[in-house]
């Protein structure tokens, strides 16, 4: 921003080619592999943050939040250790018959096509996970929630793209 503003030179513009493919590629690798799937967790990068990263060839990932019933968190992804792409989040849980187990699932549902949280919908018992997102992988906003049988237990707010 500094540099767009010419208040400061502190940002570098450097263009590096991102193929949006193998980038929606790595985040599903990637996302399969962290938090949802409890595996990957590194030492906090900030005091009380929960991190996890995850590698592959050029590509890193790393996933930081915080809290746990209303939390808030960044995911980052590096190529060739610059950073390409972001995705915020913020969650909050808003009913006692949330499960955290279901959100996990659903998250390890991610695709290539939809590389941000869980599918548009999935449900599993008397859960039902729903994404609804505009824009794509470069530039896009998006809501999710959780609904145990008619009642919403939670709900989260993304936003992100390609970082330049």
């Amino acid at each position: 921003m500094d540099y767009l503003v010419k208040e400061d030179d502190c940002l570098t513009l450097e263009t590096h080619k991102i193929e949006i493919s193998e980038l929606a590629c790595f985040l599903v690798k990637a996302k399969k592999a962290t938090y949802a799937n409890k595996t990957n967790k590194v030492n906090s990068s900030r005091k009380e943050s929960h991190d996890y990263s995850y590698q592959e060839n050029n590509y890193t990932y790393l996933d930081s939040f915080f809290g746990a019933e209303n939390f808030s968190g960044q995911e980052i992804v590096y190529k060739d250790e610059k950073p390409c792409w972001s995705m915020n989040y913020y969650g909050r849980v808003i009913e006692e018959n949330f499960n955290g187990d279901f959100l996990k699932e659903a998250l390890l549902q991610v695709d290539e096509e939809l590389p941000f949280r869980g599918p548009l919908f999935y449900q599993k018992g008397e859960y039902l996970y729903l994404l609804r997102i505009q824009g794509k992988i470069d530039f896009f906003q998006g809501v999710e929630e959780i609904y145990y049988q008619t009642y919403k237990v939670y709900e989260g707010f993304i936003q992100g793209g390609i970082v330049k």
